[in-house]
């Protein structure tokens, strides 16, 4: 897997009423995956990262959203994979820690594909989940 690397944009443990967390907040994404995002940051002409976020909606409840995005927001979650960039906001974080994004070519489909631990069951083309 690409190498994990947290610019840690999230709000400090010493700021007044911050708590700490117990534990850094992690996403994964694979080469392949890193490689494809190249791709289109390339193909699309833009700059910046991957905003990866879960939404409410979809046919199991809650669904996987991600878009270009020009900068990170604030207290967002900053992770950098190689030279590519992603942005998590806080409350789509709990949904996507220990989270790993991959990129799979089959006969029928090519595609990212989530592997998520959170998610107790998942719509048939992947793009939903149940917590």
């Amino acid at each position: 897997m690409a190498e994990l690397t947290q610019l840690g944009r999230a709000p400090a443990a010493d700021q007044p009423g911050s708590l700490p967390e117990a534990s850094p907040k992690q996403i994964h994404v694979t080469p392949k995956a890193v490689q494809k995002i190249r791709e289109a940051f390339a193909r699309e002409g833009v700059t910046g990262g991957l905003r990866l976020g879960v939404l409410g909606g979809g046919c199991s409840g809650l669904s996987y959203q991600f878009k270009f995005a020009p900068e990170a927001r604030p207290r967002d979650h900053v992770f950098e994979f190689e030279d590519v960039k992603v942005f998590v906001d806080p409350k789509s974080m709990l949904f996507l820690d220990g989270m790993t994004l991959d990129w799979q070519d089959s006969l029928m489909q090519s595609g990212f594909v989530f592997q998520n631990p959170h998610a107790t069951k998942s719509c048939g083309c992947g793009t939903s989940f149940s917590a």
